[in-house]
């Protein structure tokens, strides 16, 4: 493992450290509070999304947005149904994936109001993690397992107006829980400060679970995502409108990442 932080570590911690698990890349605090060094089971990882970017460059966009440090690349696919808006679908993730190749992480929000409809065809475009809507289906069990069988990660979103113990009986079968900070379907909207109770028991409930935030988040807001418990980070406008992506993805990173350094060493 390569250690990229040159600043000293703080009292009982090992330096920031950056590894690959084959889907993500890692940046952890690795903690020795114990007899041995452990790492920590979640990580800070940042994923712009894309829908943000210039559509009509989106494989360049895309690539460069990897160049500019990000860990995976969040694709927001809207149906028009389960929300107004309309997007994209598989046609353009297979496309998307023979023109930036295979190592970008595809994490997929399905916006959509029959996501059993779209998981194969999703797996087969190459898409790496099938995060649906609980409100979107009357048998979350069944497609948690469909995703599984077809080799994808799990992410199980809720909408701001939904609740977090309508998450809770899957979180133990899930990669990933997604809170919404703002209502899906359209950008731009102001971040949802009281979202962040959601993220907290979350993290106080299941430690390990990784915990995505979405909607209005960057620079302004990510302390509070962050001392929340939120481990991975959707930014937009914030990220890819900026002059500096490279700064803004590092500086929401370093922020997450000393949250989950702190939360370790309290314990």
């Amino acid at each position: 493992m390569e250690i990229l932080s040159s600043t000293p570590p703080p009292p009982h911690s090992l330096p920031l450290l950056f590894y690959c698990d084959g889907y993500y890349r890692k940046w952890c605090f690795v903690s020795r509070t114990g007899p041995a060094a452990t790492s920590m089971a979640y990580s800070a990882k940042i994923g712009p999304s894309i829908l943000s970017s210039d559509l009509s460059r989106l494989g360049s966009e895309c690539v460069r947005m990897m160049g500019c440090g990000a860990d995976y690349l969040h694709l927001d696919v809207m149906d028009g149904h389960f929300v107004p808006n309309l997007t994209f679908g598989h046609p353009m993730v297979e496309c998307l994936r023979k023109s930036v190749g295979q190592e970008p992480f595809f994490d997929m929000h399905m916006m959509v109001s029959r996501p059993e409809q779209w998981v194969k065809p999703m797996a087969a475009a190459g898409a790496n993690q099938y995060t649906f809507h609980i409100e979107s289906t009357t048998n979350p069990g069944n497609l948690i397992k469909d995703i599984k069988e077809s080799g994808m990660k799990v992410g199980l979103a809720i909408k701001p107006g939904t609740t977090v113990e309508e998450l809770a009986p899957w979180a133990n079968q899930i990669d990933m829980a997604l809170v919404m900070t703002v209502e899906p379907g359209f950008g731009g909207q102001k971040f949802m400060d009281d979202m962040m109770p959601k993220v907290s028991w979350l993290r106080s409930q299941f430690p390990s679970l990784d915990i995505e935030v979405d909607g209005g988040v960057g620079p302004d807001t990510i302390h509070k995502c962050a001392e929340a418990g939120a481990n991975m980070i959707v930014s937009g406008s914030a990220v890819i409108g900026s002059e500096d992506p490279r700064s803004v993805i590092a500086m929401l990173r370093t922020v997450v990442a000393e949250a989950i350094q702190k939360r370790s060493l309290d314990r």
